[in-house]
C-alpha cells in the first residue's frame, strides 16, 4: 500500500511512518526541514519537503496515496479540508489524528469523577471547540467517499522512531525536573489522565487503515493515572526527593496557558471501545507509572 504521512518528523508521525514502512508499505513522510530527510529514509520512508499550508502538494499527495495518515496537527483546518479534497470519493482511509485533551477541564490538578466515552462527548470548552470542529470535519468526510476516522490518543508515553522527537506532556515534566532538581505537577497533582503507549499507538493505526467503518471516531487509551502517581514515579526514577506542588500561575510561566492548563493541569479520563470492538486492538502497555520507573530515563 502506498500511504501518505504528515507529520513524518515528529513523534508519533515518525512512529507510525516508521512501524508502517516496516510492515512493507511504500510510506512518504511529509517532513518541514531538510535537515529531517537523511532521518526519515534511515527508517525507510520517503521524504516529501513541504508544509501543511502547502494545500496543492496534500491535495496531489492524497489523490497519489492508497492511505493518508494526518499525524502532524490536530488544529490544522486547511490541511485536514486538502487531504478530504484529495480523497474525495475514492473510499481510501484517512486517518485523523486528535488528542483527548478535548474533554479536558483544566482544573488546576483538581481531581474529577468525570469519565468520557467515543458516543457520550461533552461540549466542548472555546478553547478546544475549533479541534473538535475539525474532528467533525473529518467525520462527516465519510459522507463525501472517504474512508475517514479520527484517533483520538490519550497521554502517550514511550520512546518513539524519531529520536530527536518527544511525546508532548511527559518529556516537560521531565526537563523542568532536570533543570530545577525538583519534580513538580500542576495543583496538587490529583488530575487523572487516560494514556497508551506509543507502540500500542502504532498497532492501532496499522489496524484503521485496514479495518476502520467509515465515520468512525476512537478514543485510543489502555490505562489512566494521577499527575501525581507519574510525578512520584519520576522522582524515583531520577533520585529526587517528592514531587512538588505547583501553583497553576507558576505553572503557566515554565510551560504556557495551553500546556499548563489543558495539558499538564487537567483531568482528561475516557474509555475507548471501538478500537477494541472493530479493530481488534489489545494494547499490550498498559501501566504508565512503571514505564517512567524502569525506561523513561
Amino acid at each position: 500500500m502506498k500511504i501518505f504521512v504528515t507529520g513524518a518528523g515528529g513523534f508519533i508521525g515518525g512512529s507510525i511512518a516508521a512501524g508502517l514502512a516496516r510492515d512493507g508499505h511504500q510510506v512518504r513522510g511529509l517532513v518541514r526541514r531538510a535537515e529531517q530527510s537523511d532521518e526519515l529514509k534511515r527508517l525507510g520512508i520517503e521524504p516529501v519537503l513541504g508544509s501543511l499550508d502547502d494545500r496543492a502538494l496534500l491535495i496531489a499527495e492524497a489523490r497519489a496515496a492508497d492511505a493518508v495518515v494526518n499525524a502532524a496537527s490536530s488544529d490544522h483546518r486547511g490541511a485536514v479540508e486538502a487531504l478530504i479534497e484529495g480523497l474525495e470519493g475514492s473510499n481510501k482511509p484517512l486517518l485523523h489524528t486528535s488528542g483527548s485533551s478535548i474533554v479536558g477541564d483544566a482544573s488546576g490538578g483538581e481531581s474529577s469523577d468525570a469519565i468520557y466515552g467515543e458516543d457520550n462527548l461533552p461540549e466542548p470548552t472555546a478553547d478546544k471547540a475549533p479541534r473538535v470542529a475539525i474532528d467533525q470535519l473529518v467525520l462527516d468526510a465519510a459522507k463525501r467517499g472517504v474512508r475517514s476516522a479520527v484517533l483520538c490518543n490519550t497521554m502517550i508515553y514511550g520512546h518513539g522512531a524519531i529520536p530527536s522527537a518527544a511525546s508532548v506532556q511527559l518529556p516537560r515534566l521531565l526537563r523542568q525536573a532536570q533543570k530545577s532538581g525538583v519534580v513538580r505537577h500542576v495543583g496538587p497533582g490529583r488530575n487523572i489522565w487516560s494514556n497508551v503507549h506509543i507502540d500500542d499507538v502504532v498497532d492501532v493505526y496499522r489496524r484503521a487503515l485496514d479495518k476502520t467503518p467509515a465515520g468512525t471516531f476512537y478514543f485510543i487509551e489502555s490505562g489512566e493515572a494521577s499527575f501525581r502517581e507519574m510525578t512520584t514515579a519520576m522522582a524515583e526514577a531520577l533520585g529526587l526527593g517528592a514531587p512538588q506542588d505547583w501553583p497553576l500561575e507558576d505553572a503557566k510561566q515554565e510551560w504556557g496557558y495551553e500546556m499548563a492548563s489543558y495539558g499538564l493541569g487537567s483531568n482528561s479520563r475516557v474509555r475507548g471501545r471501538h478500537a477494541r470492538e472493530l479493530l481488534g486492538w489489545a494494547p499490550e502497555r498498559t501501566s504508565v507509572v512503571e514505564w517512567i520507573k524502569n525506561e523513561m530515563v
